[in-house]
C-alpha cells in the first residue's frame, strides 16, 4: 500500500516552549488542530516519551467522527516531538508518524512538521491543506501576547 508524506514549515512569533505546549495540552490541541469545519475531543493524553494519546475529529456539518491515536516516541520539550497515529477506521490502514521540530529563531519559533505514512485513501494535497488550516489556527493561539488582566 503506497503512503504519502507532507512537510510543512512555519515561523511563529512565539517562543518554542509556548508552541510546544500547544501540541501537548489537550484544551490547546482541541483549539487549533482540527481543520476548518471540524471539532476535536481528546479522549486520552499521556504526553511523555512512551506515553499515548487518543482523540477524534467530528465534521460539524455531517456529524461524522473519526478517531485516531498512537504513542509518543520522542518528547523533548521546546525542541522535538515525534509520535504515531493510527485511525480506528479499517478503511484507513497503517500507522503514520509525525515529527515536529521547534527551533528558536530571532522572531520566535521555526516550526517543521513532517507527517509520513498517510493512508493511500487520503489525498496528500488534502492532508497538506488540513495542516495549513491547523497551523493558521495554531498561530492565532500562540502568537498573541496577552497581559494578565
Amino acid at each position: 500500500m503506497p503512503t504519502g508524506t507532507v512537510r510543512l514549515h512555519r515561523v511563529l512569533t512565539a517562543p518554542p516552549q509556548r508552541v510546544f505546549r500547544a501540541f501537548v495540552e489537550p484544551a490547546a490541541l482541541c483549539r487549533w488542530l482540527p481543520p476548518y469545519g471540524f471539532t476535536a475531543e481528546v479522549h486520552h493524553m499521556d504526553a511523555r516519551a512512551g506515553g499515548s494519546h487518543r482523540m477524534s475529529f467530528t465534521n460539524f456539518g455531517t456529524g461524522h467522527t473519526h478517531a485516531f491515536g498512537g504513542e509518543y516516541l520522542e518528547f523533548v520539550p521546546g525542541e522535538r516531538l515525534r509520535y504515531t497515529d493510527r485511525f480506528d477506521d479499517p478503511n484507513l490502514p497503517g500507522q503514520m508518524q509525525v515529527t515536529v521540530s521547534f527551533k528558536a529563531v530571532s522572531c520566535g519559533t521555526a516550526l517543521e512538521v513532517v507527517q509520513e505514512g498517510i493512508p493511500e485513501a487520503i489525498p496528500t494535497e488534502m492532508c497538506y491543506l488540513g495542516w495549513q488550516e491547523s497551523l493558521e489556527q495554531l498561530a492565532k493561539l500562540v502568537q498573541p501576547e496577552i497581559s494578565n488582566g
